[in-house]
């Protein structure tokens, strides 16, 4: 496991596996992880097509269940809490950011942001709102539908959505993945601005070096397992070590 100390953890997963499937078709996605990720940190999650990487972020963001092993957001262990325990926890403390925006066409942008809040109960802070908002780029389009924004721009309304809340730790899969370079670097800082300034926590799965070269830390699965976990080396490093990775992949498969 990370150096990271239990208390300094915002996430952190234990021995954990996930096993689909029974016998002679049982699939091995994660075999048995130990990872960390601290407070005010930016975490770039990496691996082949079938490493596991998606499913290591779902399992730690309490959106599916280990078949062993413990996750911990903060010090909440999920396996503990029921269905509507957990619901609660992911609405309150965990953000979500993905490929596709999962925005709702008939909501405007601004009440896409607080959708979570308002399922959750809670009372949206005007003041922390505002500040998301204005942070993201969005003041003068909070009125406007999903339909009559960029990409980018609905990139942008998902992190808020994520942020509104102010999550423990903020989940994001392939975010720049449906967007075009310029876009995609505008996300990326806006992610790495998040956590310089506020001291958030972001786990990105991505399969794109550059996306990487933002992140503090970059974490490598191979076959359900961690193989590489080091801070940010550069985008020719990163790029190496996934060929070589796949490489190896194409070797087993053949």
């Amino acid at each position: 496991m990370s150096v990271t100390t239990a208390a300094a953890a915002a996430v952190r997963v234990e021995a954990l596996t996930r096993t689909y499937g029974a016998g002679a078709q049982a699939v091995h996605a994660l075999a048995g992880v130990d990872a960390a990720f601290a407070r005010g940190t930016f975490t770039a999650v990496m691996g082949p097509s079938g490493s596991g990487k998606s499913t290591l972020l779902q399992t730690a963001a309490g959106l599916d269940r280990p078949t062993s092993g413990r996750v911990f957001i903060g010090d909440t262990e999920l396996s503990r809490l029921s269905e509507t325990r957990l619901s609660e926890l992911r609405r309150g403390r965990v953000g979500f950011v993905f490929q596709a925006f999962n925005l709702l066409a008939a909501l405007s942008v601004a009440e896409n942001i607080e959708l979570p809040l308002r399922m959750a109960g809670a009372r949206p802070d005007p003041a922390w709102l505002a500040h998301v908002v204005a942070r993201v780029g969005l003041g003068e389009r909070l009125g406007h539908r999903p339909a009559g924004l960029s990409g980018g721009q609905q990139q942008r309304v998902a992190i808020a959505r994520a942020l509104a809340g102010r999550p423990d730790v903020v989940f994001c899969d392939e975010p720049t993945g449906a967007l075009d370079t310029n876009t995609a670097a505008d996300v990326l800082e806006l992610l790495r601005g998040i956590v310089d300034e506020h001291g958030q926590t972001v786990v990105m799965v991505t399969h794109d070096p550059v996306a990487a070269s933002y992140a503090d830390r970059v974490l490598v699965l191979a076959d359900g397992r961690i193989v590489r976990d080091q801070p940010q080396p550069g985008v020719t490093r990163i790029a190496s070590l996934l060929a070589s990775l796949d490489r190896r992949s194409m070797v087993r498969g053949s």
